[in-house]
């Protein structure tokens, strides 16, 4: 059975294919869970028109990522902590304090994407990048300070 996927289906395609699937599978899940329509001539043209439409808000939405990702990019941000001998932090500066950080300045970046290896255990300088959508990647300075 010839059906369009509305959604990205995983294991099966991306919005807008077309793809040939068991009528069980269609009947039993994709179409009670509005995946899918049947594929006839009238919902291809419906297809069509909405990939127009999500071509179009993908481009919007990579312009406003691309520029999230400027504005990051001169960043820096500065984090206060309790500091032992030698430089050494009591705990640790993480992913979590980043975006705190990041959040009291404006950004609403979430703490998976902050692509923080190992948490910052010492005082000083680092470049820490961030993930965004579509590809994107920016960095950000973070200088952790004696409290």
């Amino acid at each position: 059975m010839k059906v369009i996927l509305q959604q990205d289906v995983i294991g099966l395609g991306e919005s807008g294919d077309i793809k040939d699937v068991s009528p069980g599978y269609v009947r039993n899940y994709l179409l009670p869970q509005k995946l899918v329509i049947v594929a006839n001539e009238v919902s291809k043209r419906a297809i069509e028109h909405q990939k127009r439409l999500v071509k179009i808000k993908k481009e919007k939405r990579r312009n406003k990522i691309e520029k999230i990702s400027e504005a990051l990019s001169t960043i820096e941000v500065s984090i206060e902590a309790n500091v032992g001998e030698g430089g050494k932090l009591f705990g640790s500066v993480t992913s979590i304090d980043i975006a705190k950080k990041l959040q009291e300045q404006g950004f609403e970046i979430d703490k998976r994407k902050i692509q923080l290896d190992d948490p910052i255990k010492q005082i000083g300088k680092y470049e820490v990048p961030i993930k965004l959508d579509e590809g994107f990647t920016s960095k950000i300075w973070v200088t952790v300070d004696k409290e």
